[in-house]
């Protein structure tokens, strides 16, 4: 993505916010460099509670606006490999550890609750092939005491975002006069609370293979964004959008 953003000045925010943030280099696409990664886990740490799935790198091979029947195949073949095969190599490598402490939670970040064509074929199927890689894993892992699942963020505010916009994140709302959607937007840390918020609940297992958005769970857990908005972004394309 040759993004100028760290692991460790992610590690660092980690940190900042009360955890113990750790840097760790490692290309999800590659089978031996997961497993050491897990292998370290395991050693370091002697468990894992909470995976979350979030490896994506398509922005620069979505076609958009290009039909199915143009599209370049070597482009979605990558697309693929970097967004659903890195998902399902990382959980393979990761059950394990769950599996002996026979719990453990799944979080498969997505886009869109996969209901409707999301406008490209290549970006359409491998974001939907991510809501049932959560659905196949509950089903799958639910007999060894592991929750998985699926969320999917509103109009993200990502760095890479602010960057298209122009803006930053102290001027974000300056965005508003070239696309009035970016006013409801939401910081990358709204879906981070609602993934916490999700592996504190004790009564997760009930939400096993769903579909689940940020703005429904920071409305049933009473959570806010950095800037104490609580963007919700289907009633706001529902106001917007003629019926």
């Amino acid at each position: 993505m040759d993004r100028p953003e760290t692991i460790e000045e992610t590690a660092e925010l980690v940190t900042a916010a009360g955890g113990h943030g750790i840097a760790v280099r490692c290309d999800h696409s590659d089978v031996r460099q997961v497993a050491a990664l897990l292998r370290r886990v395991d050693d370091e740490q002697g468990r894992l509670d909470v995976l979350v799935n979030d490896i994506w790198g398509g922005d620069p091979l979505t076609e958009w606006g290009t039909p199915f029947w143009q599209l370049d195949l070597a482009a979605f073949r990558t697309m693929w490999e970097r967004a659903v095969l890195t998902h399902l190599i990382t959980s393979q490598h990761a059950v394990p550890l769950m599996m002996r402490h026979r719990t453990g939670l799944i979080i498969e970040v997505t886009d869109g609750l996969g209901r409707e064509y999301r406008g490209n074929l290549a970006y359409d199927l491998t974001k939907t092939a991510v809501n049932r890689l959560a659905l196949a894993q509950a089903e799958e892992l639910r007999e060894h005491g592991i929750t998985a699942l699926a969320v999917t963020p509103g109009f993200l505010r990502s760095e890479a975002m602010l960057d298209q916009f122009g803006v930053t994140e102290d001027n974000w709302r300056d965005g508003g006069a070239r696309d009035p959607h970016f006013l409801a937007s939401e910081t990358p840390r709204y879906i981070g609370r609602a993934i916490s918020a999700l592996a504190a609940d004790p009564h997760i297992t009930e939400r096993a293979g769903q579909v689940l958005t940020s703005w429904d769970l920071a409305e049933h857990y009473g959570l806010y964004d950095v800037d104490g908005r609580q963007p919700n972004w289907a009633r706001h394309i529902g106001s917007t959008v003629p019926a």
